[in-house]
């Protein structure tokens, strides 16, 4: 059988421990068989990432915007442990921050739904996507210890020396404080992103935040989604027949509760945080979620939702079996591999990655499964595999 050719190469971040094992089997079982790849590889495992002082993950990026595509293998962020175990030079930092920031995008994760694994929220008939905003606010928040009665006050100083002071509150004793910041042109970035994805998935799109309270910060984050739609997608998201609403949090959880789904959230950085994890656990499991970071000039990255399933990988390294699931990864391939046909007008290779993701899903549809699957399973009499007679199922109904 001839291989499905490719023009242009996706960006391949390989990455550490139980999920850097499924890579390998995933290519060499699910699509290097039927694809002739083409590959641009930076290996992002913690120890090269600290050979290269983690140059490999800025160059990681540099070339997702030049390719446009890029699929990536999950990685470890070091803490006190992790320096120790893998003796490294220092605590690098998240290398999805890192990407992220290069690419200025916005993180969308979606459940992938598959018959036998039903939503706990029993009116959930399509995934909900979760948009999340991934710069500034609590993240990058400084914080203060009050240790007595005083004034707080917010200063901003400008470079012309401009002050603008606004007290926060009088103190009458000990206390905590907390300041948050945001920029514009990262605020615009995340709508932009937001809009086009929409267009690209021809979804709705809800954007939550809560300006009535924090009627500067919130209320510039309305202020912006709403310029850009009016002005940039008003006309195209009605010749798309799709629709875009602005509401308060609050509202939204409450709508999103009574949904049937099929519409992208957008979120601020924390609310995204917090809401992703509620949609993936009320609709299975992280292991069945898909992750793409979407930057506004139009380059994705793709990769799986959670982390490198260490507690796996240390059984393996033992000997021992595991049955670790590798649909989000796989998924992770089939939405670049998609992505890659799409701009390069490659029917063939879009088309494959359909096919590999319904022969993933009729494999669990069939009863054949992980063990994190067997276990929440509606289907009855299923067969729990290990990790690599997993892939080779699905091997087996992709060749049909």
């Amino acid at each position: 059988m001839s291989k499905i050719a490719m023009t242009t190469p996706i960006v391949e971040m390989d990455g550490d421990e139980m999920t850097r094992i499924l890579w390998k089997l995933i290519k060499e079982n699910l699509i290097e068989p039927f694809v002739d790849l083409k590959t641009e590889y930076y290996d992002l495992g913690l120890k090269h990432r600290d050979e290269t002082d983690d140059q490999v993950t800025v160059d990681s990026a540099n070339a997702t915007l030049k390719y446009g595509v890029a699929v990536k293998c999950a990685t470890i962020t070091p803490n006190a442990d992790r320096v120790k175990e893998y003796n490294l030079k220092k605590m690098y930092k998240s290398p999805n921050g890192t990407i992220r920031a290069i690419l200025d995008g916005t993180v969308f994760r979606t459940p992938i739904m598959v018959k036998g694994i039903e939503p706990c929220v029993r009116n959930w008939e399509k995934p909900i996507t979760l948009a999340r905003h991934a710069y500034g606010d609590v993240y990058k928040n400084v914080e203060i210890r009050v240790p007595s009665e005083g004034k707080a006050e917010l200063l901003f100083t400008g470079k012309d020396g401009q002050e603008i002071r606004q007290t926060i509150y009088e103190f009458e004793g000990p206390g905590v404080l907390q300041g948050m910041h945001n920029k514009d042109k990262s605020i615009d970035s995340f709508a932009h992103s937001c809009f086009e994805y929409a267009l690209d998935m021809k979804m709705d799109l809800w954007f939550a935040t809560k300006d009535t309270i924090s009627k500067v910060y919130d209320a510039k984050f309305r202020e912006v989604f709403d310029k850009v739609f009016e002005n940039e997608y008003k006309e195209k998201f009605e010749k798309a027949g799709i629709t875009y609403f602005y509401t308060l949090i609050d509202d939204a959880v409450a709508r999103v509760m009574k949904s049937k789904g099929g519409f992208i959230w957008a979120c601020k950085n924390y609310d995204g945080d917090v809401m992703s994890d509620m949609v993936s656990s009320a609709f299975g499991s992280l292991a069945m979620m898909t992750s793409v970071l979407v930057s506004p000039s139009g380059v994705y990255e793709y990769e799986a939702a959670h982390g490198t399933v260490q507690r796996h990988y240390y059984k393996y390294l033992k000997g021992e079996t595991t049955s670790t699931n590798p649909v989000a990864t796989i998924f992770a391939w089939t939405g670049a591999l998609r992505k890659r046909g799409e701009l390069d007008s490659n029917k063939e290779l879009s088309l494959f990655a359909d096919k590999l993701e319904k022969a993933t899903l009729s494999t669990i549809e069939s009863g054949k499964m992980t063990g994190d699957l067997a276990l929440i399973t509606s289907l009855e009499n299923v067969t729990k595999l290990n990790t690599e007679e997993f892939i080779l199922a699905i091997r087996e109904n992709l060749e049909k």
